[in-house]
């Protein structure tokens, strides 16, 4: 089969596009056709060694795989060959792609109980869209952050997976959501998805920003899954009795805050890893119901996975970048 193959821990010359045995299933797994898969910056991390640095090499990175059961190992059952399915890429608290091989590549082995069903109407593309970006947006604002209808919430980084589910999930609350992301462009597409407040992150000081919009009271909820460039500002711009929550730190994990503040505004500071089976079916039937439409920037083969892995570097994207096999 043709895979995308991480050979070495470095920049986008480590990952090779060549053949590769397919993999076989055994007790319990199945053998997925992969039609499409997800990119994450876990795969620019795991690529360059920040995660899953242990892996043995080559590995196959991909958590978000949508595809058609193709057979299933010894005394394993599950939905018919040719079902189409989405892969739930939490396994036994690792996770596919990072700790386990993947899905950029034409096939995956993945366990049997992983896999949902897709609801008609809902395509590959759409599917491998939802599991980290999707999944980890609803975890942080619904599950943790607890967001209600007429609070405001702010999101940096709102034009990537995770961003513009954020914004698109609060949006469905009822929250007034403001939107910080690079670029004008970027931020009037963010504006068509319901944002209500626009902030160019490049041009001016996010925080400061938040504190005038919000009366100089702080947002209820703020996302900030950026770390160190970031979150002191974000610790200043929410309220007293306030929510900081956050699901990774893409500019680094050293991070400073003015503790006065954490503690003179009651903040509750929030950690949100993943997401539970019962989101991602959440999520399936809402796209299949037309109240969720996953934002998808691109959909590249996978001989242009290292185009795909640059777009997300260099924060080009708006959305999700989709890989097909």
């Amino acid at each position: 089969m043709k895979a995308a193959l991480i050979v070495d821990r470095g920049g986008p010359e480590c990952r090779v596009v060549r053949e590769h045995p397919a993999p076989e299933p055994g007790p319990g797994e199945a053998l997925i056709r992969v039609r499409a898969c997800g990119l994450n910056h876990l795969d620019v991390f795991v690529r360059n060694g920040t995660a899953g640095g242990q892996l043995p090499l080559p590995h196959i990175s991909g958590g978000d795989i949508a595809g058609e059961v193709a057979g299933y190992g010894p005394d394993t059952t599950g939905p018919a060959e040719g079902t189409r399915v989405l892969v739930d890429p939490l396994v036994h608290g690792k996770a596919l792609g990072e700790d386990l091989p993947g899905g950029l590549a034409e096939y995956a082995v993945v366990p049997a109980a992983n896999l949902l069903p897709l609801p008609d109407g809902v395509s590959f593309e759409q599917a491998a869209a939802l599991p980290i970006a999707y999944g980890t947006a609803q975890r942080m604002i619904v599950t943790r952050a607890k967001l209600q209808p007429g609070e405001t919430v702010a999101v940096l980084g709102a034009a990537g997976g995770v961003g513009t589910g954020v914004v698109l999930i609060a949006k469905a609350i009822g929250a007034r959501v403001i939107a910080c992301a690079s670029s004008r462009e970027k931020l009037d597409r963010l504006a068509e998805l319901g944002a209500d407040v626009l902030i160019n992150s490049r041009e001016e000081d996010f925080s400061a920003r938040i504190w005038r919009e919000t009366g100089k009271r702080g947002v209820d909820v703020m996302v900030d899954y950026t770390g160190a460039d970031t979150w002191a500002g974000s610790i200043r711009a929410t309220r007293p009795g306030g929510r900081v929550v956050t699901c990774g730190a893409t500019s680094g994990y050293e991070v400073s805050q003015f503790q006065p503040y954490v503690w003179v505004r009651e903040l509750d500071i929030l950690g949100s890893n993943a997401w539970s089976r019962a989101d991602l079916q959440g999520l399936l039937d809402s796209v299949a119901a037309g109240t969720l439409d996953p934002v998808i920037d691109s959909v590249l083969p996978l001989d242009r996975v290292s185009e795909a892995e640059r777009l997300l570097e260099e924060r080009l994207v708006f959305g999700k970048v989709i890989v097909t096999p």
